[in-house]
């Protein structure tokens, strides 16, 4: 069978994905990078997930309701994934609030300027994006901040012997790590167009969109994006500053 997608869909295809997955997870393996196993379980979630999406997105978008109760649950699992990889304390559902504070407020401002549709195969999609790049700006971020503030606990109370504040001090310290969680949104954004034709211009093409329709579309999503993570990135530091996260990185 053949598709006028991206993907050509044929019987083959199985065979292929089940071959990069191997790839992947023998590479993780024997380079002793330690995530073999993870990237066979990630593969098959990612599989079972999309197919259950696929499945109910139809019904889904039919009710406003649905839609608002599918974005509740993209960013209640991504908050629940971030705090996890932030700390394995309880502090973990503290990823929640940059998680909300990047997402929330661009998604808020793109709906409200009449940028994006309020319809559910529309708002879906963007709020997708938002809260999976605040998801990793949070993780991102908080695990930076957490490796600082545990590996150079000395300069911290250095600069609590002269007077900081505990907020002040950790700043000094896990900030100029932490805010490197900025650096892969940076890259993507600078380099589009020179080095990666991202998702949402090659939809709008295999769509029917002409190419400066698409080249909009991803200019807005790359923008907001960029700025839904610096806000994730900002909270989280201030969150790991005020010793929210409580505990040490997994």
């Amino acid at each position: 069978m053949r598709s006028s997608s991206l993907i050509t869909l044929t019987p083959l295809l199985p065979a292929a994905l089940v071959a990069l997955v191997a790839l992947g997870a023998a590479v993780a393996w024997l380079g002793r990078l330690g995530h073999g196993r993870a990237v066979v379980t990630a593969s098959l979630r990612a599989a079972v997930q999309l197919g259950v999406v696929s499945a109910v997105i139809a019904w889904v978008i039919a009710s406003s309701a649905a839609v608002a109760g599918f974005i509740l649950l993209m960013y209640g699992v991504a908050a629940f994934t971030a705090g996890r990889r932030v700390t394995g304390g309880r502090g973990g559902w503290w990823a929640a609030v940059p998680i909300a504070a990047g997402a929330a407020p661009v998604l808020g401002v793109l709906a409200a300027g009449g940028v994006i549709s309020a319809k559910g195969v529309v708002i879906i999609p963007v709020a997708g994006i938002l809260l999976g790049g605040c998801l990793t700006a949070t993780t991102l971020a908080g695990r930076r901040a957490l490796d600082e503030l545990t590996q150079r606990r000395g300069e911290v109370e250095a600069a609590l012997s002269l007077g900081f504040t505990p907020r002040e001090a950790a700043l000094e310290i896990c900030r100029p790590a932490a805010s490197q969680a900025l650096v892969p949104a940076l890259d993507q954004t600078r380099t589009v167009g020179l080095v990666t034709l991202p998702g949402a211009f090659v939809g709008m093409l295999l769509g029917g969109a002409s190419p400066v329709q698409a080249g909009v579309v991803q200019l807005v999503v790359l923008v907001a994006l960029l700025a839904a993570e610096a806000v994730a990135t900002l909270v989280t530091i201030e969150v790991a500053a005020r010793g929210r996260f409580g505990a040490t990185p997994r």
